[in-house]
């Protein structure tokens, strides 16, 4: 069942899914678990911790209690402040002693550094890590408000929902090939100038970098016009010159 509600549910919400989703693997499985700064809480942290087999890598929010095990009990923000990279073993968060390591990082161009909590030795390889959660992010925004509107469809249903997933996941690979087939094929004006240039900082990367879309929306455009206009779609799959003859 489908429920709407706020981002951070809260730890009960949190387990009832945690657990549902632990039943499902395989025994000694290795698993990579990223959240972002909404959700960490001492019984999410304790829960993990007694996960074997789980990788933890939880972005924090600037304005929790930290003791970095010298100087003086702060705040994991003012831990961050004026660094762009900065790795902490041994540090316990919270008011209640929870252990952990923390990674700090800061990019250029990034108005808040990255603090990430996690239970492996922090370097840049384990920083990077909760980067991979962003493949995940543009799927959601894909399926809901940027392009499919599954909240519009009010499915309560299990069974209907995982016929209608099945369905959107095959719609999504359809749009995103469409759409690296367009940027491939028929370039933008500024995309064509792009290919020319070999300053990184000119202005057409600037200006393209604003306007750019993903290809999943780039090819569900294609479609919509194709659509309005009457023309024949193009196919599911590519065909193969050998499947020609």
């Amino acid at each position: 069942m489908v429920e709407a509600g706020p981002a951070n549910l809260g730890f009960a919400a949190q387990h009832t899914l945690l657990e549902r989703v632990r039943a499902w693997l395989p025994a000694g499985v290795e698993v990579l678990f990223c959240a972002d700064r909404f959700y960490p809480s001492v019984d999410l942290f304790r829960w993990l911790e007694a996960q074997p087999g789980w990788h933890d890598r939880l972005r924090l929010k600037g304005n929790l209690t930290v003791d970095p095990g010298f100087g003086d009990i702060t705040t994991t923000g003012a831990l961050a402040a004026g660094q762009t990279e900065r790795y902490l073993l041994n540090v316990w968060l919270f008011n209640q002693g929870v252990p952990t390591n923390l990674a700090i990082g800061q990019e250029a161009g990034h108005p808040e550094p990255w603090i990430i909590a996690m239970n492996d030795r922090p370097n840049r390889a384990t920083v990077r890590d909760y980067a991979s959660r962003w493949g995940i992010e543009p799927m959601f925004s894909d399926f809901k408000s940027r392009g499919f509107q599954l909240e519009d469809t009010q499915l309560q249903a299990a069974d209907r929902l995982d016929r209608w997933l099945l369905i959107m996941a095959l719609a999504m690979h359809w749009c995103v090939r469409i759409g690296q087939e367009d940027a491939r094929d028929h370039p933008t004006p500024l995309e064509k100038k792009t290919q020319t240039q070999t300053d990184p900082e000119h202005w057409t990367f600037r200006k393209l970098a604003r306007s750019a879309v993903s290809w999943f929306t780039r090819g569900l455009r294609v479609l919509e016009r194709r659509l309005q206009m009457e023309l024949p779609l193009p196919p599911f799959y590519p065909i193969c010159p050998v499947m020609r003859n």
